[in-house]
């Protein structure tokens, strides 16, 4: 079986991303282990931290279970243009120390979704997260996009997923990136 790791890239209770990664486990194959994780309890990242108390158990915990999945799916929601703090924070401790960020990132499949009230998706999120992911020696899925725009209006009060024409794009999405790590898998 397949594990995969889907985390939301926004700490907000109502978050669109959220709900798109927690649409994600509704739509994943049935050959497909897929776990929630959160960044919740990661603190902000600080040098000073590391050298005193060691990596933070959360950040311990979220590396471990990255490290055993065969793929992760980061749902990312785009700020000014760009990535989320609280998600890039999350990356960067996850990277720490760098000796221990192949074994949490290197070669492992990473798709990026997104979910956003503006008009234009989260194109410019998903362009900016290449190079960190490219950096850290991920193998970035570029088979789809899934760039949910005007948010509010396809998620119900409930947080599901209500337009059945995204819903075709997310399931279509997962469906090809499970395809893509179980053929990573294999190679």
């Amino acid at each position: 079986m397949t594990k995969l790791i889907g985390i939301s890239g926004s700490l907000r209770s109502g978050s669109y991303n959220t709900m798109l990664i927690k649409a994600a486990a509704r739509v994943m194959p049935v050959d497909v282990e897929f776990r929630i994780e959160t960044i919740r309890d990661i603190p902000l990242y600080d040098g000073d931290i590391e050298t005193k108390s060691g990596i933070p158990p959360a950040v311990t915990a979220l590396k471990n279970t990255i490290a055993a999945a065969d793929g992760v799916l980061i749902a990312s929601p785009e700020y000014n243009n760009s990535v989320p703090g609280v998600l890039k924070n999350a990356i960067d401790w996850l990277s720490r120390p760098p000796e221990d960020s192949k074994r949490v990132f290197g070669g492992k499949p990473f798709g990026i979704i997104g979910a956003t009230p503006g008009g234009f998706g989260t194109i410019l999120s998903q362009n900016a997260w290449l190079p960190v992911l490219l950096t850290l020696g991920t193998q970035p899925w570029f088979g789809a996009r899934l760039l949910v725009s005007r948010a509010p209006t396809v998620f119900g009060e409930d947080g599901t997923l209500t337009d059945k024409k995204i819903e075709a794009q997310l399931r279509s999405y997962v469906e090809g990136f499970a395809r893509y790590v179980r053929s990573y898998q294999s190679s």
